[in-house]
């Protein structure tokens, strides 16, 4: 139904020239996002456009504060050429990632460029922690704000990577029952009060798969599963370049898959979900687990540095690979987390082996290179990729 007092074809309308001007913007500042730098000659030729048209162009995204001119090219005949750059002030996001002891943040500009950070230790379990979830996050945002110097109210969005989902029908925490204080149903509110900007809570297996899209093993792949094996166990299936969630969230959630020589994981007390972490997946290869196949006192490193351990961690990792390459079918599986950055490529090698001869697809199997946390590189990627959508829409 058309708005009061707009006519067909009025600004807006798909096809009329205003349209086809922001979307001419939106194609060049993605390039710049890409590229970086570049003159006016070169966003022509990667865009089609022509010179007079590229300059208005860039004439408008400078009056609106979303490009700016960084020097000039030099070294060829004529007059220097201007490059033209994203101004890194037209946004900012928070990033932030939540683990049993405490709460890490972000700051960053609309460039991805990282401008503070802060962590606010707090065990999750711990009985105060339960009322002061949001009090904890603004914590943690305002002191990577204080650091970059900015305020809440230079935030576009912010991003939160935690163990568990949000089931979309309730709003409510599953599959984490070991972090109480998340799961109120009104936490997103509450966090998106005390921020001053929308929040996404996201999984965070789900995140270090966006990382590992941006910038790690599965680029150019748009069929995969992030196996992540830490203290908690899980996975993110991404088919046809979307993000498997399932009905509550919960797709990826192999740390409670059953198992052959693995006790069931019972649901909680609560009948939430998620159960109490003993049994599946998750008792079979999480860190402690295996850890202790070394003996008391073992690193990670150690532990897997003995043969017969590793053997045996392969085992378990490539049975449970099996059971969702038999359902999903992935082009490829990269293993992330604790144990496998323990383990490197002698892990990838054994769990190849394990896979090798069973009726099943033949998935690449990679070793995450990321540097960094995943989770936090996951939740900037998704946290820009909003910002972008609101600061680049010149429509």
């Amino acid at each position: 139904m058309a708005a009061a007092g707009s006519t067909p074809g009025a600004p807006g309308t798909p096809g009329t020239p205003r349209v086809l001007r922001a979307m001419n913007d939106r194609a060049v500042l993605d390039l710049l996002v890409v590229h970086g730098p570049l003159t006016r000659t070169r966003i022509g030729e990667l865009t089609g456009l022509s010179k007079p048209t590229t300059s208005q162009l860039l004439g408008r995204l400078e009056a609106a504060g979303l490009v700016h001119t960084t020097g000039s090219l030099s070294g060829r005949p004529g007059p220097n050429a201007l490059l033209y750059e994203i101004d890194p002030g037209a946004g900012h996001v928070a990033a932030l990632s939540a683990d049993p002891t405490g709460i890490t943040a972000l700051v960053a500009d609309i460039t991805g460029t990282v401008l503070g950070r802060a962590r606010v230790e707090a065990e999750a379990v711990a009985e105060d922690v339960r009322h002061r979830t949001a009090q904890l996050v603004a914590e943690a945002v305002e002191g990577a704000l204080s650091r970059a110097g900015l305020t809440h109210d230079d935030l576009r969005a912010a991003v939160i990577g935690t163990p568990g989902a949000i089931d979309p029908h309730t709003g409510q925490l599953r599959y984490a029952p070991h972090l109480p204080g998340w799961h109120s149903r009104t936490l997103r509110d509450d966090l998106a009060a005390v921020l001053g900007t929308p929040v996404d809570i996201e999984n965070d297996v789900n995140l270090a798969a966006v990382a590992e899209q941006y910038e790690g093993a599965a680029q150019d792949h748009d069929n995969y599963v992030l196996t992540w094996l830490d203290e908690g166990v899980g996975a993110a299936i991404v088919l046809g370049g979307t993000l498997l969630r399932g009905a509550t969230g919960g797709a990826g959630e192999i740390g409670y898959m059953p198992l052959p020589g693995a006790p069931l994981a019972k649901d909680g007390p609560d009948g939430e979900g998620g159960g109490d972490g003993d049994g599946g997946f998750e008792s079979l290869v999480a860190a402690a687990v295996v850890r202790d196949l070394a003996g008391p006192g073992a690193t990670l490193a150690e532990a897997l540095a003995d043969g017969a351990v590793l053997a045996e961690v392969a085992r378990r990792i490539a049975t449970g690979i099996a059971a969702v390459v038999a359902v999903v079918d992935p082009e490829l599986v990269v293993l992330s987390g604790a144990v496998a950055q323990a383990g490197g490529d002698k892990l990838r090698v054994h769990v190849e082996e394990e896979l090798t001869g069973l009726a099943l697809p033949r998935p690449q199997i990679r070793i995450s290179e990321l540097d960094g946390d995943p989770i936090l590189t996951g939740a900037l990627r998704s946290a820009l990729t909003q910002a972008r959508d609101q600061v680049f829409d010149t429509a």
